[in-house]
């Protein structure tokens, strides 16, 4: 089991200024601990979490840790040109020395999509192209693609990334087209806060009927440890209540999809996922140091190589930063 934290920038009140500097004191704060890995968000158009631009997050941190992998978690992929997002990508590999996971997804917020002008229908496979595209920019010498969405043809991309092969990821709530993708491609997933265990074993079954192998599952978690259970949800629930409320004034102009009778309670499962607070506390890792590591043992059971990515929730700086030392010196010692 790898061990991760979630960066969302939350900004709860005061200078926006302090709220981007302490989500990254959390990273740092990790990598002192020995976190495996740090993955940063990416919103738009958003007075909470405000994380447009997860690169210039990854650049920063790369400068002040020296273990921890930095992952983009993820890049909303639709809204990027493929060439210019697998320059970055190659140069954060760089000044990280090859600690770089690259992570993809599709986007939909309607504020999103209106001025980044993309057709909310065709997001997910604008999603596949593109990440393919960069990973073929990145991984040979002179590359062409030609699809419905993305086309270039003989770009030589320079520099090309430190690692020989930095890990791909795509972001899903359990799709199965995404999975699919994924899968063929050979790629990673990573799954949604409100993601349920079970949801978690059938992609990976889904995965593994289709790859003949294990998924990489980068599977996020809300966090919240407390002398007791009572208090643990106190401290986490205006956290997470706030979080989905904002993510929901931020989407509140999604138009009705189309039709599609083929897809649409896949679209719906998607979206009530994603907007469902209590489904995040359900599968939250919250209550006593001992009643954590006996969630996180149940999803170990089941998942044994799971990267485990926690995102502390707690409105206050302090009490985040003490939950991840909490972690690391009550629970962490339990896992292997």
């Amino acid at each position: 089991m790898k061990v991760g934290l979630f960066c969302l920038t939350e900004h709860f009140e005061g200078d926006v200024h302090e709220s981007i500097m302490e989500q990254l004191r959390l990273v740092e704060l990790a990598d002192q601990l020995g976190f495996d890995e740090a993955w940063f968000g990416e919103h738009h158009f958003n007075g909470f979490s405000v994380i447009p631009d997860p690169c210039a997050m990854i650049a920063f941190a790369a400068a002040r840790t020296g273990c921890i992998r930095l992952g983009a978690g993820c890049c909303l992929a639709p809204f990027y040109h493929p060439i210019r997002l697998a320059e970055s990508i190659a140069v954060l590999d760089h000044l990280s020395s090859g600690r770089l996971n690259a992570g993809f997804a599709k986007g939909g917020f309607a504020p999103d999509t209106k001025h980044f002008q993309r057709d909310p229908d065709n997001l997910r496979n604008a999603m596949f192209e593109t990440s393919e595209a960069v990973d073929t920019l990145l991984h040979t010498k002179t590359s062409s693609y030609e699809g419905a969405f993305v086309s270039f043809e003989n770009a030589t991309l320079h520099p090309k990334p430190f690692q020989k092969n930095i890990p791909f990821y795509i972001a899903t709530f359990t799709n199965p087209d995404t999975i699919r993708f994924a899968a063929r491609q050979g790629y990673g997933l990573l799954m949604s806060q409100g993601a349920s265990l079970e949801e978690c074993i059938e992609a990976r079954n889904l995965y593994r009927s289709i790859a003949g192998k294990e998924p990489e599952i980068v599977l996020m978690r809300i966090f919240c440890v407390s002398e007791n259970r009572e208090e643990a949800y106190r401290i986490a629930r205006p956290a997470v209540d706030h979080f989905v409320k904002s993510m929901r004034a931020a989407s509140s102009q999604i138009p009705a999809p189309k039709w599609d009778r083929e897809h649409y309670d896949a679209i719906l499962k998607e979206r009530e996922a994603f907007f469902d607070g209590q489904k995040f506390f359900d599968n939250a890792i919250i209550g006593t140091w001992q009643e954590c590591l006996t969630t996180i043992k149940t999803i170990q059971k089941e998942l044994p190589d799971i990267h485990l990515v926690l995102k502390p929730s707690s409105s206050v700086s302090s009490e985040n930063r003490t939950m991840l030392t909490l972690f690391n010196s009550l629970i962490r010692p339990h896992l292997t």
